[in-house]
């Protein structure tokens, strides 16, 4: 019986000290590997690459507006919109969400308060509210704002010209009918409404991509491995490329002059550069398994994972398959629903590598 107890034990513990070791290993630095010069190299070769890859991908959705058929008013644009958000459903669920989770439940964090309490997700879940919020109030103070400055225009049209010697005014509240007027202002306050929206979506979006960028590159630039660095380069030249095709879809569609989607799309196609060009000045004294880069890159992740699902789920999937139009063609659903798996399914085989 002794024997068994002690084999028992021996067994036990031949089991379970791999898994110490790893788990302080972890939390060191690894010599091996390290060549600072070829991982230089490396670094340069993803910078340009993922630069191209980023302004090529947020640009290609906008070139859909010099080809008739790729056009916002056709069936096939539903069946793009439907692939980015299944890009950006897949970069919250699968790329940011894990590597949050990574971060704040490292070995290297102490038992307190970090591994007591599942801050990741309870981060994800109070960003994504914070998201809803900023998307309602700032909807409601557009809406408000263009509605009362529609109204003096309404009521001066209907003084001087249709009603002329009445000295009563009429309001969208007293009155059941509308005028030819009326129904001008109506069509113009849900376009501008429409386009409030769209401008609201693609800036919180791009917000919330942007701080996974800018920490993915940090994380590359500060690696002195060349065999960790070079299968990231094509993986995430691939991850920014469909990030920045959802991204684009969104900026297409809200119609920002051209300044604006120029400074967007340079914003968008810098950061994960920009990030790496940091990690490359702060690898001497950068630590990716210190406690503070942990926390950092947690926090951040998992906020940024919130706002991606969000609005991968609210503002573009369901305002899409709600949309009528969809509602009452089964051709645009399927396409759609086929669209959305393949985008989803690209964006989710890229973890494999990055």
């Amino acid at each position: 019986m002794r024997k068994l107890t002690l084999s028992s034990t021996l067994l036990l513990l031949l089991l379970f000290v791999p898994i110490l070791v790893s788990a302080e290993c972890t939390c060191s630095d690894e010599s091996q590997g390290r060549d600072k010069a070829e991982a230089l190299k490396f670094k340069l070769v993803a910078i340009s690459s993922i630069l191209v890859a980023s302004a090529i991908g947020v640009s290609l959705p906008m070139l859909s507006k010099k080809i008739p058929t790729l056009r916002p008013e056709n069936d096939i644009f539903f069946m793009i919109k439907a692939f980015a958000a299944g890009v950006i459903l897949a970069t919250g669920f699968i790329h940011v969400l894990p590597d949050a989770f990574e971060s704040l439940t490292s070995p290297c964090l102490g038992q307190r308060p970090w591994r007591d309490f599942p801050f990741t997700g309870f981060i994800a879940m109070l960003s994504a509210i914070g998201t809803m919020m900023i998307d309602t109030f700032a909807t409601s103070y557009y809406r408000r704002s263009h509605f009362n400055k529609a109204l003096p225009v309404k009521d001066d049209q209907e003084m001087n010209g249709v009603h002329d010697g009445h000295v009563h005014v009429h309001t969208h509240a007293t009155h059941g009918h509308a005028h030819g007027s009326d129904a001008i202002v109506l069509e113009d306050s849900s376009s501008s409404f429409e386009l409030v929206r769209r401008r609201i979506i693609s800036q919180v979006l791009e917000l919330g991509i942007v701080v996974h960028s800018v920490i993915i590159g940090v994380s590359l630039g500060a690696s002195q491995s060349p065999k960790t660095i070079k299968p990231l380069v094509a993986a995430l030249t691939f991850h920014q490329f469909f990030e920045g095709m959802g991204l684009g879809g969104c900026i297409c569609q809200a119609n920002f002059k051209s300044k604006a989607i120029a400074t967007m799309v340079l914003f968008f196609s810098l950061t994960t550069p920009i990030g790496i060009a940091v990690g490359m000045g702060v690898s001497s004294f950068y630590k990716e398994n210190s406690s503070a880069a942990l926390i950092v890159e947690g926090v951040f992740n998992s906020a940024s994972a919130g706002i991606l699902i969000y609005m991968a789920l609210v503002d573009l999937l369901a305002a899409d398959f709600m949309n009528p139009r969809m509602q009452s063609n089964l051709r645009i659903q399927l396409g759609a629903n086929l669209s959305l798996v393949l985008g989803s399914g690209c964006m989710s085989l890229l973890a494999k590598w990055a």
